[in-house]
């Protein structure tokens, strides 16, 4: 077939598109909510070898962000008290806007080895679903990943979500290598890529329990295989099989800890050990403000860290094992967020199924929930088949399936753990999954076309005509989208202009359009200098006319990674929704504007649910939304004027 033929050219194009689209959507987007406090330390890591910004994530990523950092050579605030605090969002923003550089070029570097990360993550996913499903399989998976919208939001962001993704992903790939044939040479690769990932996100330390079992499982299965000792006086050799297993994934583990310790090292090579106490008495003050620091677990961490403190040879050790708590502490500080109209400061267990509804496209819906059905049928045919016995269908089954079991095992696992877990931050958190998702998919629609084609061969030019509608729906989403990626909602969620109504925060506005404001409020009054005043939308501006004069200073009250200043110099008035309404300009954050509308009223204490009696204007990309208050508004004196008993 012609397809199969040029495949690895068809892989080349689809990749080089879903990098241009990257590149072009990061030169358009302000820095996001937590790119502020990352970039910083990135190119403080990589540029001092000090790890005293934002401990509380590994830094694999932000090494690599900060790599072409160093050909720019900027300045940074070392001789500011927040640098030596470690303060990371002061020095992240000195560093992006106060420090006479070049912002956007830095964010947009920054950015590159992210956006790299992803290419690698896009190879892997056809590589692994090839050698599984077959070639046709393969280009399908990478489509499914490249033209996701969801993927095109964070490709690019200076964050641990698309590097989670990615090497959790060949970690799992290596795995089961490892588990197939576990030689020397796979168990040292596993032990790396198993090392790598946990220096991308502490949440990784989840795969040690998980690849115990599954290790554990596939050597039994494989122990039980006829063929494997053939005699019954080689029973005992059975159980040598069991734990040599056990003992390579040892090996692994150890490998993984001295990879850790290893890019620590560097990262901490002129690190102050008092800083990296400091950052202990930090987190022991968290611990007992989030009222966890009296429990045994938390006695257990300080007695180790103070164990540690004395021995500076542990002391990249020391930090890894500082950051792996921190981040438990941190899930018990989450605040209120906005959520189907309503403010939660709880945890829901609906939040990431409905995100998940939401925010994916439909055509991967529809073929997920079709796959899940269709492989449950093959399950239960494979169970009823009475020709074989069980214990053979079993060993068969592990050995066969095991690629299958690994990733269809992590995504049950792993969503079971943000169902009951505290963790309501976006749907970026679903990241992990998102590949093996795509691979399952493709395989499962791949087998399911196959048997379709041979049982309705007469007709296997409607099904792949079926199947080329199907392509053209899921490359169409991410052009007729473009650039609304981060604010991505699906049709049946109103779309991208809707889908603050259901929930914000990194599934709609992280800060990505004050660029676009920027950009917007230009345009504004460039047009009004040109245009008739009869003329409704000067220039092809999409907004409602309210006057003739020029935006000369707008309020914005901004949620996200960049600074109004850089962007707008003294043209702008830094807002609140707990200030006393004036007229004028008002740019206020999605994020912002639902949580104020929704929190619970409190007397004397404003809010914006004022601003409702306003139409809004326009936005700047979708998250900022632009209201516009006439001098003669008959603003409210009070608060308590606003109040929704209903609140």
């Amino acid at each position: 077939m012609l397809l199969e033929k040029h495949a690895t050219i068809v892989v080349a194009i689809i990749l080089s598109v879903f990098f241009i689209i990257s590149l072009t959507v990061s030169s358009q987007e302000s820095a996001t909510t937590d790119e502020m406090a990352h970039i910083g330390a990135a190119y403080s890591y990589v540029r001092y070898g000090d790890m005293r910004l934002n401990p509380e994530h590994p830094p694999f990523m932000k090494d690599l962000a900060g790599i072409p950092l160093l050909f720019l050579q900027p300045a940074f605030p070392l001789t500011q008290a927040y640098w030596a605090d470690g303060e990371e969002w002061a020095v992240g923003k000195a560093f992006l806007y106060e420090a006479g550089n070049n912002a956007d070029d830095i964010i947009f570097w920054a950015r590159m080895p992210i956006a790299l990360a992803a290419i690698l993550l896009g190879l892997f996913i056809y590589h692994w679903t090839r050698q599984l499903a077959g070639t046709l399989a393969g280009l399908f998976a990478v489509t499914l990943y490249a033209f996701d919208p969801n993927i095109l939001a964070h490709d690019h962001l200076v964050t641990t979500d698309m590097g989670i993704a990615t090497f959790l992903f060949m970690a799992t790939y290596y795995f089961v290598r490892f588990l197939k044939e576990p030689n020397w040479k796979n168990t040292i690769l596993f032990g790396i890529f198993l090392g790598v990932v946990q220096m991308v996100k502490f949440s990784a330390v989840i795969l040690f329990p998980f690849f115990a079992l599954l290790a554990i499982v596939y050597a039994s299965a494989r122990a039980l295989r006829p063929n494997e000792f053939p005699t019954s006086s080689a029973r005992g050799r059975r159980w040598v099989l069991i734990f040599s297993y056990i003992w390579k994934y040892s090996v692994a583990v150890i490998l993984c800890f001295m990879a850790i310790c290893i890019l620590y090292f560097f990262n901490t090579l002129n690190m102050p050990m008092e800083k990296i106490g400091a950052i202990a008495n930090g987190l022991f003050e968290r611990m007992h403000y989030v009222s966890v620091g009296d429990s045994p677990v938390a006695h257990m961490i300080k007695a180790v860290i103070d164990w540690m403190m004395g021995m500076p040879l542990l002391k990249p050790l020391t930090l890894y094992i500082l950051g792996v708590s921190m981040v438990f502490v941190r899930v018990a500080e989450l605040g209120s967020r906005y959520f189907l109209g309503t403010l939660i400061i709880q945890a829901k267990p609906e939040y990431f199924p409905v995100v998940f509804l939401l925010k994916e496209t439909l055509p991967f819906l529809f073929l997920l929930f079709a796959s899940i059905i269709y492989a449950l049928s093959r399950l239960f045919v494979s169970l009823t088949d009475k020709t074989r016995a069980f214990g053979k269908k079993y060993v068969s089954f592990i050995e066969h399936k095991i690629a299958q079991i690994a990733m269809m095992g992590f995504v049950v696992f792993y969503c079971y753990l943000c169902i009951t877990g505290s963790l309501n931050l976006g749907f970026r958190h679903l990241f992990p999954i998102l590949p093996f998702l795509y691979v399952l998919t493709a395989t499962t629609c791949s087998d399911a076309l196959h048997r379709l084609r041979e049982q309705f061969l007469a007709h296997a030019w409607v099904i792949n005509s079926l199947a080329g509608l199907f392509v053209f729906w899921i490359v169409s989403i991410p052009v007729l989208a473009y650039p609304s990626y981060i604010s991505y909602f699906n049709e049946a969620a109103g779309g991208h202009a809707n889908g603050y109504q259901y929930v914000t925060d990194s599934n709609y506005d992280w800060g990505q359009d004050l660029k676009n404001l920027k950009k917007w409020v230009g345009q504004y009054n460039e047009c009004l200098s040109r245009q008739d005043s009869d003329e409704t939308q000067p220039c092809g501006l999409d907004y409602r006319r309210p006057t003739e004069t020029p935006i000369e200073k707008i309020h914005i009250h901004y949620f996200g990674g960049s600074d109004p200043k850089y962007y707008f110099g003294d043209n702008f008035i830094l807002w609140h929704d707990s200030f006393k309404p004036e007229p004028g300009w008002y740019a206020i954050s999605a994020q912002y504007y639902q949580e104020s509308t929704h929190k619970p009223f409190k007397p004397d204490t404003w809010n914006y649910r004022w601003l409702q009696n306003y139409p809004m204007i326009s936005r700047a990309g979708d998250s900022i939304f632009i209201f516009h208050v006439p001098d003669d508004s008959n603003l409210p004196v009070s608060p308590n004027a606003y109040r929704r008993d209903s609140q």
